[in-house]
């Protein structure tokens, strides 16, 4: 009994096996599935875009920001500022970059960075996109062929050329550089067609100073090797015959300052070779002084001034009938020390070129010239170029019955005779017409006119010039008598006159009669013939002074007037 109760319990407490059920596909997992295939392939992609890290040094953030400050080119956005951290001594801010996955190919020693914010440059003014976006980093490829880069120094400001900029750069040299900085414009023929890249200090602050332009293309094609250049900068005013000029080239060229160039005339049909980059270029003051630079002959010539040379400075004009010729390059004091006497020296540099053909004249042939003028009378004077502003010149003119003069030379430089002009010019010959007024004896002449005036009422009330006067009158008044006379025995004869041209008339043709029937080349033939021919003019003469005298019947008397 309890054999079987104990199996009993043995196969009550024994597991039973459970059945098998199939489960069916939910469509709620795949949400998980594609949650993790997206994440799976965001975290792909992520690691796909994921480009080099990049640091580039700056002066200052001002305006970035990491995790939102992007480096874009070209609106194209080609990595995001991920940290900014100052540099160890604590004067500037590296920022740290992660740049896209397709940029290593133009991260090299080319590359330039800068920040794009608002700036004022002059007249110019840029970044204003950034007032509203924020300010971003902006990136210049540069060349092709650098080597790999991941640290760079970060530029304050755009540069003036970039890659894709065509175009050639071009050095200037000038003494001063004014008001000219940096993306100030380069003109040509009032266009802008390139800026100043920056400039150049001399070594030790002696010597000319380097300035770099950028000429766009196809303009920098234009430059040839004879080009000049010019500032422009601020208002050029000037006051002249024309009256007052005032030249602006551009707002920007007056904030900014500016140069401009231009092609020179050509007095040859031969164009000059273009100019290649790099070249170097001299810069002139003004476009007037560029000008003056095609004229390549200069003779040195000089004259000695006795009198005031005020308004008198280098670069002043040397004329020549009111023509330009040459100018002046020095105007000193030269004190003799023996006689203890000064005058003045102005030093002239004349320009042939203005004046003559410079392929048919030489030197020698110029001094000839020269020397010629001088034994013509040329002199040279100091004359007032404006009464308004007091600015003077040099003229050179031709003295009428100037004394005899020789063309001199002192160290190759020849002198030129000068004689006072303008203002002290006239006061010259008024002084010299004084001299002469003065040297007159005013004192006897005055004298002697009293001494007339004294004696001249004795003498118009002296017996004799009344005598003298009474006899005049009777003498007018018998050749009144004698003319009327005149004029009634004239009559008679103005009557007789034409009967005698009538008589003459009739001898005249007998004449003729018998010089027609007395044929043949004789004497008595060629006599007769000159016999008729005075009859005949005597016979007009009296017809003449028939009429003169009925007209003028005193001209007996009086004679013809």
């Amino acid at each position: 009994m309890s054999d079987q109760n104990d199996q009993s319990r043995q196969n009550s407490s024994a597991p039973q096996k459970a059945g098998i059920r199939k489960t069916r596909f939910s469509v709620i997992w795949l949400i998980p599935i594609l949650a993790i295939v997206i994440a799976g392939w965001l975290a792909w992609r992520s690691f796909a875009n994921r480009g080099p890290d990049i640091t580039i040094t700056f002066d200052t953030a001002s305006g970035l920001t990491a995790g939102q400050t992007q480096v874009k080119n070209k609106a194209v956005t080609l990595g995001t500022v991920q940290d900014i951290s100052l540099t160890p001594d604590m004067r500037r801010v590296i920022v740290h970059v992660r740049m896209n996955g397709d940029t290593e190919d133009i991260l090299t020693d080319h590359t330039r960075f800068w920040v794009v914010r608002p700036r004022i440059n002059g007249a110019s003014i840029t970044g204003l996109e950034t007032l509203l976006s924020g300010a971003y980093i902006a990136i210049d490829p540069g060349e092709k062929g650098g080597r790999y880069e991941s640290n760079f120094t970060g530029l304050e400001a755009a540069p003036g050329v970039r890659s894709d900029q065509p175009g050639s750069t071009f050095m200037l040299v000038t003494p001063t550089l004014g008001s000219i900085g940096e993306g100030a414009p380069v003109f040509f023929r009032d266009m802008s067609v390139g800026e100043v890249l920056g400039y150049t200090m001399p070594p030790g602050g002696e010597g000319p100073i380097m300035v770099q332009v950028f000429v766009k293309s196809p303009y920098d094609h234009y430059l040839r090797t004879d080009t000049r250049f010019w500032n422009v900068s601020g208002v050029q005013v000037g006051l002249g015959a024309g009256g007052l000029k005032v030249q602006l080239t551009s707002l920007q060229a007056l904030l900014s300052g500016g140069v401009a160039f231009g092609l020179p005339t050509r007095r040859l049909k031969v164009d000059a070779p273009q100019a290649p980059a790099n070249s170097v270029f001299r810069l002139y003051g003004s476009q007037a002084e560029a000008d003056n630079a095609r004229y390549h002959q200069r003779v040195k010539a000089a004259t000695y001034i006795d009198s005031s040379v005020k308004g008198l400075t280098a670069g002043a004009t040397v004329s020549m009938f009111g023509i330009q010729v040459g100018s002046v390059t020095d105007v000193s004091l030269k004190v003799n020390e023996k006689d203890a006497t000064a005058r003045v020296r102005v030093e002239m540099e004349l320009e042939p070129e203005r004046v003559l053909n410079s392929e048919e004249s030489s030197r020698d042939s110029q001094h000839k010239l020269l020397q010629a003028f001088v034994n013509r009378g040329m002199r040279a004077s100091v004359e007032s170029a404006s009464f308004l502003t007091g600015e003077s010149m040099i003229g050179l003119q031709f003295v009428k019955n100037a004394k005899p003069e020789t063309l001199t030379y002192e160290d190759d430089v020849a002198i030129i005779p000068s004689q006072p002009g303008g203002f002290d010019g006239i006061m010259a010959s008024a002084a010299t017409t004084m001299d002469k007024v003065a040297a007159m004896p005013l004192t006897q002449i005055g004298e002697h006119l009293n001494d007339l005036l004294a004696h001249a009422d004795q003498r118009l009330a002296s017996p004799e010039v009344k005598q003298s006067i009474v006899a005049l009158r009777d003498s007018l008044r018998h050749i009144s008598e004698l003319t009327q006379n005149a004029d009634q025995g004239m009559k008679p004869l103005l009557k007789k006159l034409p009967a005698v041209s009538d008589a003459l008339q009739g001898t005249l043709k007998n004449a003729q009669v018998v010089l027609a029937s007395y044929g043949g080349d004789t004497d008595f033939h060629r006599d007769l013939q000159a016999m008729i021919t005075q009859l005949g003019q005597a016979a007009r003469s009296i017809r003449f002074l028939t009429d003169y005298l009925n007209h003028h019947p005193s001209a007996l008397i009086t004679g013809r007037h």
